[in-house]
């Protein structure tokens, strides 16, 4: 090996996140994939004279004699295994972390704290992430590679280090860019967003809004759309986390319409159980002493809700707040601050070195090159992009969007067009503030040059919220105007393509999109447009209800997530224009993705919306259907009384207009509703005759018609009153769930199997039979990963943690009912603590007088969720295993 370097170095670890899964999951294929990754970063390293000091299993630790290297190699890393065609059950992604410091050695290695830190902020990383140290970025950062920037994740307290390090992370076109907060352990939750571009100047503003949020509890950013709020209040709160040891929280509002779920919005993001109801009280107290911040974005819509913002407020002691809204919210306490445009250069100066000190121009520079790598301010187009930037009034947004052209205009173009098409000092309403008035005139300087075919495409567009897919597109404005439209709109940026899991997805800024919807509302076509995206999105949810429950579960689910802001946007249109038949078909249809999603508060809320509308009684069954989906929400909420109402209901109107089935998925529902209420503290330990006779009636319909599905659900929930009564009864269970099992592998029904492995593992705790009930709740586990089903994650996380307290591992127990705690919370869901009661398990209890039990239960609510899963699944000894 060569010599070691000395002195100033910069330390670079890595390893394969997941390697342990990996290697279980490919078995012999598993050491030529690990050679090949070892090749690929040998090389990678090598190239730019990074010498390897160890390696061991699947990690680098190598030094550079220079940051610029290091920065440069990790990036080849990177590109080198993404491009790699790995199996699909064996892709490598590896995390990697660099830090500069006093390179120290004793015999063939390096020692000193830096060698740690580096190891540490590697540690903090996910898979396919490049993080830097502070020092790393100050001096890499002046000779970054094209296309690469560096994002600020704040300050993070990392392992066995007791100084903080403030981590940055380095991205580049083709590389992954989003992922979930580090695992660093730091005690502050927080949910804010990562910001992948740098932060422009704003120095001064950083300073004063600081100091406000110390002396005032209420910190409202005002000015219009587009001048930074939120870029702003996310880099004061990275800057201030410190400052709150209980936790920083970004609530993004800008998709609420609705003033009652401002407060359950923010209850959800704080882990509040159930945040619909009686938030105001309930809230407060959920918060009670912790000192905490919470950042409030995009308020405008929802500004009339101030009155309960302020009384949250004033029911908290420690809690603070930074709004961003377009105006003040005229609450006591508040402290407003403006917004203003970005600090422009002196129109005097065309020397580029000068000149680069404006935030504006170098705001204008960064996102050229986002654009066009090679754009450089140079003595030649310094004094036009000095004019366009005081022309534009140092608007972030409009100077974003002027950025945006330098693919097909040079800056002296630009500046042209600027100068003939676009007065900025008026032109927008002489009723809004000036700011407005110029970010108007910005935005309408892309529309103006726009033809009339594009004009109605733009209005039309701005129907979608959080973007389209091509097919939504081609259905509700015209498939033969799609493709061109969106292509010219691209060409302009006012539309951007994101990559959606393969598909091309296409959104507006959200500025850009208010402005195309007012213009839409002007031409008289903004309520046509509405009903027909409210049909297309409603009629595409309830095309995929009927095969959610089958094997293309996830795939459904998650295009369900994607246009789930759309699906909000049609509900809202269906109650505004009375359209009854169709908001209560959306009911029916989105009910499970709500209550297997973590979205349980919101869908009884428009539930609730929707069963109030007139005309409900037009169509009974599909009122029946919408019945059945309110009754589910509540049940999965734990309010089983208003579950049956909903039931009964349902059933009345299938009984009268329906088929058999659905008569008999009615009665199943009711079974459950009784099943599982009939175990709670306070109910007799025996389920109601007049469920018995439902049970048989339904049982009865399912044979009679050949409907084995149905058939095998009614014998689970019989099953399941056999394992809730205790009634001893080992071998009838034992069959009851024989039959399940096999009916609804049969039927590839496996949303039912992963419950019947979970009941099973209810029974084998109940019989302290460890081993068994691991093995149920394992498969079980595996059963809902698959689509991402948070219910059952809560419930089945619970089951485990039940096993490894009977199994002796209360650390481990302690864990896993943290982190079930968090998801329950998360998702609104109830049916937890009547898991905790069957099996007389209260691990809040027995935490509280154990410090090490509390450390493992607060550490499990702070678990990242494939953390969890990982630590679920991970082997450990069971007596009798």
């Amino acid at each position: 090996m060569p010599d070691l370097p000395t002195g100033t170095v910069t330390f670079l670890f890595s390893d394969i996140e997941g390697s342990t899964r990996l290697l279980q999951a490919c078995g012999d294929r598993w050491p030529p994939l690990l050679r090949r990754h070892q090749e690929l970063l040998s090389a990678a390293f090598a190239a730019h004279e990074g010498q390897v000091v160890g390696t061991e299993g699947d990690s680098f630790f190598v030094v550079f004699r220079s940051p610029t290297g290091a920065v440069r190699a990790a990036l080849d890393a990177q590109r080198a295994l993404t491009e790699e065609a790995w199996p699909s059950d064996g892709e490598i992604r590896a995390r990697i972390g660099i830090h500069t410091g006093e390179g120290v050695l004793s015999g063939d290695t390096y020692v000193g704290l830096d060698v740690h830190r580096a190891a540490r902020i590697m540690a903090a990383g996910h898979g396919g992430q490049i993080l830097l140290s502070a020092a790393t970025e100050a001096l890499a950062r002046p000779s970054l590679p094209e296309g690469a920037e560096l994002a600020d994740l704040g300050s993070h307290r990392l392992k066995d280090l007791a100084v903080a390090e403030r981590i940055f992370m380095l991205t580049s076109p083709g590389l992954p860019a989003d992922f979930p907060a580090l695992r660093s352990i730091d005690v502050r939750p927080s949910t804010l967003p990562t910001q992948l571009t740098s932060f422009v100047g704003r120095e001064r503003e950083l300073a004063e809004v600081r100091e406000l949020l110390e002396a005032h509890r209420l910190v409202t950013l005002t000015g219009p759309g587009g001048t930074g709020k939120t870029r702003l209040s996310l880099q004061v709160a990275t800057d201030v986390m410190d400052r709150f040891p209980d936790g920083v929280h970004f609530v993004a509002l800008a998709p609420i319409r609705e003033l009652e779920l401002v407060l359950p919005t923010i209850g959800q993001v704080l882990g509040l159980a159930d945040p619909g109801r009686e938030p105001l009280q309930r809230l407060p107290e959920h918060i009670g002493e912790r000192r905490l911040l919470l950042v409030l974005d995009n308020l405008e819509q929802v500004v009339e809700a101030a009155p309960d913002i302020g009384e949250l407020l004033r029911a908290t002691a420690n809690l603070r707040m930074i709004a961003s809204s377009r105006s003040a919210l005229r609450v006591y306490g508040e402290q407003e601050y403006p917004v203003a445009p970005l600090g422009l250069p002196d129109p005097r100066s065309d020397q580029p070195d000068l000149v680069a000190e404006s935030p504006a121009v170098a705001l204008f520079v960064e996102r050229a090159r986002a654009v066009r790598p090679g754009f450089a301010l140079t003595s030649e187009n310094a004094a036009a992009i000095v004019e366009i930037c005081r022309r534009l009034e140092g608007l972030p947004l409009a100077i974003e969007l002027a950025a945006a052209r330098i693919r097909i205009l040079s800056p002296e173009a630009m500046l042209a067009r600027l100068t003939s098409t676009l007065d900025l000092g008026s032109g927008g309403a002489r009723d809004l503030p000036e700011r407005q008035q110029t970010l108007r005139g910005a935005i309408a300087w892309s529309y103006d040059i726009l033809d009339d075919r594009d004009r109605r495409f733009f209005m039309q567009f701005s129907v979608f919220v959080g973007g389209a897919d091509l097919e939504a597109v081609e259905a509700i404005m015209g498939e033969a105007d799609a493709l061109d439209g969106i292509g010219s709109l691209l060409d302009k940026s006012l539309v951007r393509q994101l990559d959606d899991a393969g598909d091309a997805r296409f959104r507006m800024l959200e500025a850009i999109r208010e402005f195309a919807n007012e213009r839409l509302v002007e031409s008289g076509e903004a309520d046509a447009v509405r009903r027909r995206h409210a049909r297309h999105y409603i009629e595409m949810v309830e095309s995929m209800a009927a095969e959610i429950m089958g094997p293309r579960q996830k795939e459904l689910l998650d295009r369900i997530e994607r246009e789930h802001d759309n699906l909000r946007a049609a509900i809202a249109a269906s109650v505004e224009y009375g359209e009854t038949n169709l908001a209560l078909r959306a009911l029916a249809g989105l009910w499970r993705f709500w209550q297997m999603r973590g979205y349980l508060v919101e869908g009884r809320e428009r539930a609730r919306r929707i069963l109030a509308m007139t005309g409900i009684d037009a169509d009974p069954p599909c009122l029946a259907r919408a019945q059945e989906a309110a009754g589910g929400l509540a049940y999965w909420q734990g309010d089983f009384a208003v579950a049956r109402e909903h039931y009964g209901v349902a059933l009345a109107i299938h009984r009268e207009h329906s088929t058999e089935a659905e008569v008999a998925n009615a009665l199943f529902n009711r079974i459950m509703s009784f099943v599982i209420e009939s175990q709670t503290p306070d109910a007799p330990p025996v389920i109601p005759v007049h469920a018995s006779d439902e049970s048989a009636e339904a049982l009865a319909i399912y044979r009679r018609i050949g409907d084995r599905p149905g058939e095998g659900r009614v014998l689970w929930a019989m099953m399941n009153n056999e394992i809730l009564t205790r009634t001893g009864a080992y071998d009838r269970i034992e069959e009851l769930a024989r039959q399940c099992i096999e009916i609804f592998t049969a039927a590839d029904d496996r949303f039912m199997l992963a419950w019947t492995r979970y009941m099973l593992g209810i029974s084998d705790n109940l019989r302290e039979r460890a081993v068994q009930a691991h093995a149920h709740n394992i498969e079980a586990l595996q059963l809902f990963r698959e689509t991402g089903d948070l219910s059952g994650y809560a419930l089945v996380l619970d089951g485990l943690a039940v096993t490894a307290y009977l199994a002796g591992d209360r650390p481990r127990s302690m864990r896993l009912a943290g982190a079930a705690n968090a998801i329950q919370a998360q998702g609104g869901a109830q049916l937890g603590r009547l898991n905790r009661e069957w099996s007389d398990f209260y691990p809040e209890k027995l935490a509280q007088d154990d410090a090490e039990l509390r450390a493992a239960y607060d550490e499990g609510r702070q678990l990242p969720l494939d953390d969890v899963i990982e630590l679920a699944l991970e082997p450990y000894p069971i007596p009798g295993g």
